[in-house]
Formats: C-alpha cells, structure tokens, sequence
C-alpha cells in the first residue's frame, strides 16, 4: 500500500530509509545536487539538516511509503524574503528506482501544491534538469518552462546540464 505524510521529526531507520532512497536516486541519475551518490552518512545528515529546517518553520517536507518503506520525498520551501511571502520553492522530489511509476511523484507533488494553497502561495518555483523525465512530469501537471541555464549542473559523467526552471501560479 502506498502512502504520503508529512515528515518532521524522523526516526533513525527512517532517516535510513530516506537516505537509502537519495543514494539510489543519484545513483540511478537523477540530478538532484550531487555529482556522484553521497555515502549512506551523509545523505543521512542532509535529511538531518531538512528536518532542521522543518522544525524552524522554513519548509514543509512529505515521504511517500511503498511496502512499508520511506521511497521518496519531497519539500515545499516557505522561508522567502520579505518581497516573496507569496512564493515558495519545491525541492528535492525525488523516488527511488525500484518504486517509481506507482504515482507517487504525482501523490508527492499534490500534497506540496495543497499545502502551498493552504498557505496563500501564489507562485511556486523549482528547477530540474532540461529535458529530463522529471521536467516532462511537471508539464504534465501544468507547471511552465520560465526560463533555461546552460552549463548550470555538472552531471556524473563530467559534463555539464542545462537547468530548467518552472513556475506554477495561482488567482
């Protein structure tokens, strides 16, 4: 059975599992910071570091659960400058490879964009790599291409990628 929730306070093996799920993302290419898969210890501080933020009131963060394991995540950053109270940032969607087409990206991206709604976001802001499933996945839900950086990512082979960023906006 699949499920979302909110994260914010996890438990170790809940941590594990997160940080389990983002070495397999990475590893598998998915190009959400890293160049190269980080070690078990510290994608499990980065998550440390999100439930941080969490408890400080800066983002908003869901897991989805498949077979009774943590597989994916995303979060909805709210901490804006004085001039951005009516935006927010959606960061590192991201499913692991052996869960993916069940939907849960989807089910990740409506509990960010409700709770965006919920807090009177009008604009929601993120980028992903050009071209990549993951932009084809937010044209599908309606998000638009604002705007591409060449060269903006360095990928695991060298290179470097172009950056797409998207917006969705709301009355």
């Amino acid at each position: 059975m699949n499920c979302i929730r909110a994260l914010a306070r996890p438990t170790p093996d809940e941590l594990e599992q997160l940080a389990r799920t983002l070495v397999a993302c990475v590893a598998a290419g998915a190009s959400i910071g890293w160049v190269q898969a980080p070690s078990q210890e510290a994608a499990r501080r980065f998550w440390q570091g999100v439930a941080e933020g969490v408890a400080r009131g800066e983002r908003h963060w869901w897991g989805a659960e498949h077979a009774g394991e943590l597989v994916g995540t995303v979060s909805l950053i709210v901490a804006q400058p004085e001039n951005g109270t009516h935006r927010a940032d959606i960061a590192k969607l991201m499913v692991a490879p052996h869960a993916r087409r069940l939907g849960l990206a989807n089910a990740l991206m409506d509990a960010a964009e409700t709770q965006a709604q919920r807090l009177g976001k009008r604009l929601l802001v993120l980028d992903t790599h050009t071209d990549s499933p993951a932009e084809r996945l937010y044209a599908r839900r309606g998000w638009q291409r604002c705007g591409v950086m060449p060269d903006y990512a360095q990928q695991a082979d060298g290179s470097l990628g172009a950056t797409s960023w998207m917006v969705r906006r709301w009355p």
